[in-house]
Formats: C-alpha cells, sequence, structure tokens
C-alpha cells in the first residue's frame, strides 16, 4: 500500500488476471432499476470485451454486464455505463493478458542481479526473474495512486511481517515485505484493477503474495520503473 511507516500501512487490492465476465441472466429488480440507459463513449470497446452484440448502442442486457464488471472491480458509480474509468481498466486487462510469459521484453528490469522481483507500473504487472529466466508471474497488482505512487528506481526487501498489521489504519497487511520506506509487497482484499490504487504498496492477491514470501528473501533486489496510468 502506500503511505506506511517501517511499520504501518494500509491493505488494498486484489485478484488475478480475469477474463471478461460471464453475466447470469437473472438480476433483482433494484439491480435492474440502478441501470443506466444511457450509451457511453467506450460502448463498442466495452460491449467487445465482455462479449456482449458490438452495436454501440445501450441495452438491458449490456448494462447488467457493464454493472456486474463494474461491482466486481468496485469501479463507481457502478451503474451500467460505458466511460473512461470502465473501459480504462478493460484496457489495461487487455494489455497485461498481451505480454504473455515474456513481461522483460523490453529489458527494463535488470538482468545481471541475480534473484530480483521486478515492478512494471505501467502495466501494473510484477514478476519475480533470476537473470534472464523467469521465475513466477507475471501477476497483475495494484500500485500507487496519484499523489501517493510507488517510487521507482532499485531497492531492496528490508524488512518482512507475515502477520503485519499497519499501527496507523489497523488493517491487516499478510505477507508483508518492505522495500523502500514502507511501501511494500502484501496481501490485499480488493481486486487488483480497483481503481484509483493503493497508497503507495504492491497490492497483491493472496495466492501471489503468498507466493512472492516463500520466493524472496530480506536483501533480495526489487526494480520498479514504469508509470500507473492516471498518476
Amino acid at each position: 500500500m502506500g503511505d506506511v511507516r517501517r511499520r504501518g500501512a494500509v491493505a488494498l487490492g486484489l485478484t488475478a488476471l480475469v477474463a471478461p465476465l460471464t453475466l447470469a441472466l437473472g438480476a433483482t429488480p433494484a439491480a435492474a432499476a440502478s441501470c443506466t440507459t444511457q450509451t457511453g463513449p467506450y460502448q463498442k470497446q466495452v460491449e467487445k470485451f465482455l462479449g456482449r452484440p458490438v452495436d454501440g448502442k445501450q441495452s438491458a442486457a449490456d448494462c447488467k454486464a457493464i454493472k456486474a464488471f463494474q461491482t466486481k472491480h468496485g469501479i463507481t458509480p457502478n451503474i451500467g455505463y460505458a466511460g473512461s474509468v470502465t473501459w480504462g481498466v478493460m484496457d489495461l486487462m487487455l494489455k497485461q493478458k498481451a505480454v504473455g510469459n515474456n513481461p522483460n521484453k523490453d529489458g527494463k528490469c535488470p538482468v545481471n542481479k541475480g534473484r530480483i522481483a521486478c515492478v512494471n507500473l505501467s502495466l501494473q504487472l510484477s514478476w519475480i526473474q533470476d537473470g534472464k529466466k523467469l521465475v513466477y508471474g507475471p501477476v497483475p497488482v495494484r500500485t500507487g495512486r496519484d499523489g501517493d505512487e510507488t517510487r521507482t528506481g532499485l531497492k531492496k526487501i528490508y524488512w518482512r511481517n507475515i502477520d503485519h498489521v499497519s499501527s496507523i489504519y489497523d488493517v491487516p497487511m499478510p505477507y508483508s515485505q518492505f522495500f523502500d520506506g514502507g511501501q511494500a509487497f502484501h496481501q490485499a482484499s480488493v481486486s487488483m484493477w480497483n481503481p484509483p490504487g493503493s497508497r503507495g504498496c504492491v497490492n497483491m492477491t493472496k495466492t501471489d503474495a503468498k507466493k512472492y514470501w516463500s520466493l524472496l528473501k530480506k536483501g533480495d533486489d526489487v526494480f520498479v520503473y514504469g508509470r500507473k496510468p492516471g498518476t
């Protein structure tokens, strides 16, 4: 998360790369009533992503599908409107999937450090590599929002606490591995695509945070680069 001292931080954020939603047909009257009939500026792109008929016109079924996606990932208001925030999340998911198993194709994460945890802020992806060998990942992460950005550069894990709890916010931060002034890898409790982002930490799903805990140790290198969309 982010604005964390050496022994505290806020916990937010997670999930793993998800395929576009398949929507259940049933919807409660209340949910249906909250759906907008307005066509959004990214209607066609959102329809295509969700596997809906691409006609660029809002329908009740379109709204249900968009609303379900927004609810799943904490996008507000979740009224089924195909706006810039919703499409931005979908576009990021598509870019993440396009990376495949070659996250360091651009060669920006050092390959001369041995085992290192890499964080690409631009794509909101992280992975562990050893030289040029991919050890784990890439996996989606949730980094610092505008004003609380995850700081870039080469760092080292300096403190680990498997059951860490923020002393400031009294929020659990399982599998915390701190690498820069309180910023850490740790498990969070929301979708990895939940906008606008963490308070600076690198949020992960439980599965990924646990795996990072098993693969990394105190003194291991961390390299953060790029720029999170919207910061």
